[in-house]
């Protein structure tokens, strides 16, 4: 039970939920890109149950914290003078998966010229292939976000509270986003990019490289700030070309 009487609960609660938004940016833009190639029809759905597959999966290693002590046990002999774990072996091939994802999305948005066509009618792609995939990364990223929240936190009811009302922000936050992306094509690719870099970021974690995640989103952040200049330019240069359209005529 929470304990609402207690400000340092309080103040835990409010870390958590702020960490676990933060920490869920890269799972909410894998999400998107996937259900993206689906039927316009089935992606609101498909994002919505991909999220809340989020959350039960987050919430399933809440509730298995004895496992996840587990995984920092070493699994196999030192390689290159390190001595992998379970944990460090879900962030490689984690990792992995998300290099091999990203970089096939940006080769069909560069190469494939039957790439956008895809993406737009959904042909080959499935809701179950969708969320199979959703169900991987989400335990990728679910584990580093848990594992964090334990070290921040003993009460299981703060973590719970944390997780859930953190994907519910993310619900409400979902639509928009996802509107705001197919507005502007140039931001999916930087998605991708991102996801790259989250994807090198996790073989290197599952190395025992400790990457400040503050790194990341800070030059995350400052390629985000960039773009969003880069499309007020072009709105404003095509309002002004609008405008002197209409004088001459």
């Amino acid at each position: 039970m929470f304990p609402f009487d207690d400000p340092n609960a309080w103040v835990a609660l409010l870390t958590l939920i702020a960490m676990e938004i933060v920490l869920g940016i890269d799972n909410i833009i894998f999400i998107f890109i996937l259900s993206g190639k689906l039927p316009p029809a089935q992606q609101a759905s498909t994002r919505t149950i991909g999220l809340a597959v989020a959350m039960l999966s987050r919430l399933a290693l809440l509730f298995s914290l004895t496992w996840i002590m587990k995984l920092t046990t070493p699994l196999l002999p030192p390689i290159a003078g390190r001595a992998l774990t379970g944990r460090d072996l879900i962030l490689i091939f984690g990792g992995l998966f998300l290099i091999f994802k990203a970089t096939r999305e940006i080769h069909h948005k560069l190469e494939d010229a039957g790439g956008e066509e895809v993406q737009s009618t959904g042909v080959g792609v499935t809701v179950a292939g969708v969320l199979g995939q959703i169900l991987v990364v989400d335990l990728v990223f679910s584990l580093d976000s848990v594992i964090t929240a334990v070290g921040m936190v003993d009460d299981l009811s703060i973590m719970v509270t944390a997780v859930v009302v953190s994907v519910g922000i993310m619900l409400l936050a979902a639509g928009p986003v996802s509107r705001f992306v197919d507005r502007h094509p140039t931001v999916k690719m930087l998605a991708l990019a991102f996801l790259l870099l989250i994807g090198v970021t996790l073989i290197a974690e599952g190395w025992q490289f400790h990457v400040p995640k503050g790194y990341i989103y800070a030059a995350t952040a400052f390629s985000v700030l960039v773009e969003m200049l880069n499309i007020r330019a072009s709105a404003a240069a095509k309002a002004r070309r609008a405008r002197v359209a209409a004088t001459n005529s």
